[in-house]
């Protein structure tokens, strides 16, 4: 495969080298163990103690490789671990648990005391006065502080929101909510934002900072947001309030849990492991493998560094920071209860590799290579900003060495991520080049799997990923999700083909190599499977699955899509450039396509299938596929989600081919066992519809009208619509205060005669998040806007 051909050697030729090391010279071995000695030797019948003292050992060590191995237990450690060269040396080292032992690296320290009851279910202890405290642990799970509303676990977004939480009324009750936090959904789901409350300004208002953790600043979500850290708010089982003045620590106890026999722990540090050298004296040749790293403070409020002109910002900081390095190794460990990121990669990094790694229930990014802005020529900061070609540096490429390149993100499993921070993503890349993301299965996080954030520099390979469950508390995004808001990009369309038409290398100078997004699996329910966004360019798109959201593709340049499966949704093209070179080719996809203004069709968009015929039809008034067929693909087991084709299937007269449906996701067995697979979708419009289906919509069983009886009951003038038969408490459709009766007409002014037609719509706008109906309501026709998450 040309992929491995690529990669491979400057992967392993670092390694090679260290391999040569063993062979040369003995190894030395340093154990640590909890119940040890720092006045020991280290050895394994006379451990250390401490990780810090045993690293401090590693520049007197002979020559040779060093391993530092840990026995099992919990080291709360009491300051971060920093490793720079001088720490190292010329040494090969290895970090490691003993083999089958269960090594925990805790950024908390232990909490003791005797809890005392107080009155309304609430106990106390001391801890000290003015002290920091974050998060708390009980038995290693994070606790919520004091909140309103309270935590929801079955709520969308942010575990329990309300448009309540900061109406005066509310706050009239609070004596002192200073110390407080307000977090909140962007007001157009990019995102999230949070505030650190300082006081009040009166009765019924507040004063506050924050509000810097988007790039694309708006005002908080009306709806979506919540208050913690807040002494009246303390009334749930599990909540906990920490009092600074008296240096009492209050908590409801969690249902069940003995105060007397459990575990507390309160966090201390904002990182684990500061690994950090330079470009010209890197860190070299370690490798950290089999730990366990956990119990750090959430970063919220440092998420201020804007990345380029795309929508984050970030904060350089994780459990695991990188940077200033070369063949550094990260294997086999899991990331668990931290309050940001669990890995980063940060400005220069060489060959770095994460490797069958376990992360998740994480405030942050799961794996994030975010090089320097210093590396970019020309670099602006902010959507709104522009620049003259006469104030642009012109020179392709990277302007220094200090941004990640030949890096690796392999069979990594990553949920259940962004549990604090939204803006993020299983694997983050900005400003880096030559990143290979291959194996990895990512689900359950609330935007992105995988986030592409800019144009600097390409050359990454998206390969054989298994991504669903993703954009679960926002909305406009998608399972992968690119821009390329490049230095050239400017908002308006016109002007940037004015610009290429001039300059025909203007997209290139950044995106300097090609990305290729190939043999994945992507599943996002609010917004698309592939999502390239304003000036993503210069993409090979290949071999993949989209389950459920399609694949988009926003203005940019040199984009080709051949050979992917689309189901049950569409190619959504949108408002490309006049000299796009677009190619959409041999694919195949579900209905007709969903265009926004585009006024030319690229290089070629042709010889695809259609599984609806309709969706051909349409794609012929476009003067588009001329040469493209429709019917039945024939997929082997669609009702299982198995899409690989059975032999006589019509699409390889278009030169389409199959798909290996097993080569998806973590390779490792361990991870394989745990990992979870993506909810099976067989493909709607190969179910033969009756007039007696009856199928679910937002929670809500609904049908065809059939009968002279339904369309009486309905008011009806005739059986076009789509009848509402039963809407049960709690569905969506209920909440959107729909009712069994109900006929729906028409979505965003499509008609809706029939089933197809309503899955139609749907399919081409769910990614707006809400829809506009036209409804039969109680024999009155009524327009209404009905939110679809």
């Amino acid at each position: 495969m040309k992929v491995k051909e690529k990669i491979v050697p400057f992967l392993t030729t670092a390694y090679c080298l260290a391999l040569l090391n063993f062979s040369v010279w003995a190894q030395t071995s340093i154990y640590i163990a909890p119940n040890g000695s720092d006045r020991n030797s280290g050895t394994k019948e006379k451990p250390l103690k401490n990780l810090a003292a045993a690293i401090s050992r590693i520049s007197s060590a002979p020559s040779g490789p060093v391993h530092l191995i840990l026995r099992e237990g919990t080291y709360f450690l009491p300051k971060t671990i920093r490793i720079t060269p001088a720490v190292l040396k010329e040494h090969v080292v290895k970090i490691m648990s003993a083999e089958n032992e269960k090594v925990v690296i805790s950024g908390a320290a232990p909490l003791s005391g005797n809890w005392t009851p107080e009155s309304q279910g609430k106990w106390k202890t001391f801890i000290g006065k003015s002290k920091k405290v974050d998060q708390l642990f009980c038995e290693g799970r994070s606790l919520p502080m004091a909140r309103f509303p309270n935590l929801d676990s079955s709520a969308r977004f942010f575990k329990g929101t309300s448009a309540d939480a900061l109406q005066p009324e509310r706050i009239k009750t609070w004596t002192n909510p200073a110390g407080g936090y307000i977090h909140a959904l962007h007001q157009a789901e990019w995102g999230d934002l949070h505030f650190r409350i300082l006081g009040k300004t009166g009765k019924d208002s507040l004063k506050m900072e924050g509000g810097w953790q988007n790039n694309r600043p708006s005002p908080m979500h009306r709806q979506h947001r919540f208050v913690e850290n807040i002494w009246e708010e303390l009334d749930a089982p599990g909540e906990w309030y920490y009092d600074s003045k008296s240096g009492f620590l209050y908590i409801i106890p969690p249902i069940g849990v003995n105060l007397s026999s459990t575990r507390f722990s309160i966090s201390q540090l904002d990182e684990l492991f500061h690994i950090e050298g330079t470009a010209q004296k890197p860190v070299k040749n370690l490798t950290i493998s089999g730990l366990t790293l956990t119990g750090t403070n959430r970063t919220f409020m440092h998420n201020r560094e804007p990345l380029l002109r795309s929508d984050w910002t970030i904060n350089r900081g994780a459990a695991l920071y990188i940077e200033g390095t070369e063949d550094i190794r990260i294997e086999r460990n899991e990331f668990t209860e931290l309050g940001g990121h669990a890995i980063f990669f940060s400005r220069y990094n060489r060959r770095g590799q994460a490797l069958s790694n376990h992360i998740h229930s994480i405030g942050g990014n799961g794996i994030a290579f975010v090089g320097d802005p210093g590396a970019v020529r020309s670099p602006l900061f902010r959507y709104e900003q522009t620049q003259t070609l006469e104030e642009m540096d012109l020179t392709p490429g990277p302007k220094s060495v200090h941004y990640p390149a030949e890096c690796k993100v392999e069979d990594n499993l990553i949920h259940d991520i962004g549990t604090i921070e939204k803006q993020v993503a299983g694997v983050q890349i900005s400003m880096s080049m030559d990143i290979w993301v291959q194996s990895n299965t990512i689900y359950n996080v609330p935007r992105a799997g995988i986030n592409i954030g800019d144009g600097c520099w390409g050359g990454h390979i998206i390969s054989q990923n298994d991504v669903f469950n993703t954009v679960q508390e926002t909305g406009d995004h998608g399972a992968f999700n690119s821009w390329g808001r490049d230095r050239y990009w400017l908002p308006s369309i016109e002007a940037v083909d004015s610009l290429v038409e001039k300059h025909p290398q203007l997209p290139y100078l950044d995106i300097i190599k090609p990305i290729t997004i190939s043999n994945n699996r992507f599943h996002c329910a609010h917004g698309w499977d592939i999502d390239l966004d304003d000036g993503s360019s210069r993409y090979r798109i290949y071999n993949n699955i989209c389950l459920n959201g399609g694949l988009k593709l926003r203005e940019g340049f040199d984009r080709v899509v051949s050979n992917n499966f689309i189901i049950n949704n569409t190619f959504h093209p949108h408002v490309w450039y006049a000299s796009s070179k677009d190619v959409f080719t041999r694919n195949i996809v579900t209905t007709a396509y969903a265009p926004i203004r585009v006024r030319n069709w690229g290089l070629k968009v042709d010889s695809n299938f259609f599984i609806h015929p309709q969706g051909l039809q349409e794609a012929r008034k476009l003067h588009t596929d001329a040469n493209s067929m429709s019917g039945d693909p024939l997929f082997i087991k669609p009702q299982e989600g198995n899409y690989g084709l059975l032999p006589n299937s019509p699409v390889f007269a278009l030169g389409i081919q199959s798909i290996d449906q097993n080569q998806f996701g973590v390779r490792s067995a361990e991870l394989k066992r745990m990992a979870l697979q993506p909810p099976v979708l067989p493909v709607l419009f190969l179910q033969k519809e009756t007039s007696t289906d009856i199928m679910t919509w937002l929670g809500a069983s609904v049908k065809n009208i059939e009968t002279l009886g339904e369309q009486s009951a309905s008011g009806a003038t005739d059986r076009n619509g789509v009848l509402l038969v039963e809407v049960p408490k709690g569905s969506q459709a209920a909440s959107n205060k729909l009712e069994a009766g109900d006929i729906i007409l028409a979505i965003n002014g499509q008609a809706v005669n029939n089933l197809t037609d309503l899955f139609t719509a749907m399919q081409q706008n769910s990614w707006q998040g809400q829809v506009e109906l036209k409804l039969l309501h109680h024999q009155q026709i009524l327009q209404r806007r009905v939110q679809l998450k």
